[in-house]
């Protein structure tokens, strides 16, 4: 059982990092007044994405060791870096492509018998 909640967590970072996204890309427009800048389709959905993925994750914890929450966590700097590869086309630093392989080494050391 603790497994679909890992995944429902798991999931979740995705989405976080895809709301990110959203925000970037709504960041980059130009709008024709301040209120548009907040009150546009991407910025709406990706925090009603971030409203989403906070209950499911509070729901989640119910069920999974804080421990392993946090590590699942991390996950969303790394789904960040891919999509704004894929999706808004920006080009990946070093210094950013050694953190994310930090972070993947460190989940993987983590979660070694």
């Amino acid at each position: 059982m603790n497994n679909l909640f890992m995944l429902i967590m798991f999931v979740g970072t995705f989405f976080s990092a895809v709301s990110q996204v959203l925000l970037k890309q709504s960041a980059r427009k130009t709008y024709s007044s301040g209120i548009r800048e907040y009150l546009n389709w991407r910025v709406i959905t990706a925090y009603l994405i971030f409203g989403a993925v906070l209950l499911a994750n509070t729901y989640a914890y119910t069920r999974v060791d804080m421990k392993y929450g946090a590590v699942i966590d991390t996950f969303t700097y790394v789904f960040v870096m891919l999509l704004s590869i894929f999706v808004l086309g920006e080009k990946v630093s070093r210094g950013r492509l050694i953190g994310n392989l930090i972070i993947i080494a460190g989940v993987v050391i983590y979660t070694l018998p």
